[in-house]
């Protein structure tokens, strides 16, 4: 077998190896576990929750930036280009943000210090859910707080009561990842057919 063949099978193996990978992917993503960022200035910051995003399979991220806070460019570096995999919707309202949503059937959990807070362990997060990350400093708008169905924060028992965003929305994130593994959403295609091949289209392209 000369060179050529050689390379054109190694190809072809390497083809028929990504299209699997990305078919997998796909067929692991959950279309009822979102985010939202609202308002989050820091690049690396706002690639890494993406980043953490595609490993546990959500499926959209809801970019929210309003009162004139302007999106950061993502970091194809800090994200590892997970960009590229991830579903975006660009809002600059808030109440048009939680609108579409609460369209998708899903309920909405904003992270807040408050005392009306459970912990990320009492969240069930097997139903339809989006989860709320706000400002590196100002945190979660009023408004946005008040349109949720919920608000959690993550336990904590150190001198300061804060975690930078991307390390909150990792843990928050795998404690979803968990329950949902724990329950088998992981097992079988969330999304339909016809949206497995029209994203497996999709991503074949890039």
């Amino acid at each position: 077998m000369n060179d050529r063949n050689i390379n054109k099978e190694l190809l072809q193996f390497k083809s028929e190896e990504r299209i699997k990978k990305i078919r997998e992917v796909i067929e692991r993503r959950q279309p009822d576990f979102s985010l939202i960022l609202e308002n989050i200035n820091d690049p690396h910051n706002l690639s890494a929750v993406i980043r953490t995003c595609d490993a546990v399979g959500v499926h959209e991220v809801n970019l929210l930036y309003h009162n004139g806070q302007k999106m950061p460019e993502l970091s194809l570096t800090s994200s590892s280009s997970a960009i590229k995999w991830m579903n975006f919707t660009i809002f600059d309202n808030v109440k048009k943000c939680s609108d579409y949503v609460h369209s998708q059937g899903k309920r909405i959990y904003t992270t807040k210090l408050d005392a009306d807070a459970i912990s990320v362990y009492d969240v069930d997060f097997t139903q339809p859910i989006t989860l709320v990350f706000g400002n590196e400093h100002s945190g979660i708008s009023e408004e946005l707080y008040r349109l949720a169905d919920g608000n959690f924060t993550i336990p904590q028992v150190g001198m300061v009561q804060s975690l930078n965003i991307s390390v909150a929305a990792a843990i928050s994130l795998y404690e979803g990842f968990r329950q949902r593994y724990s329950a088998g959403y992981y097992r079988e295609p969330r999304l339909n057919p016809l949206e497995i091949e029209n994203l497996m289209n999709e991503w074949l392209s890039k």
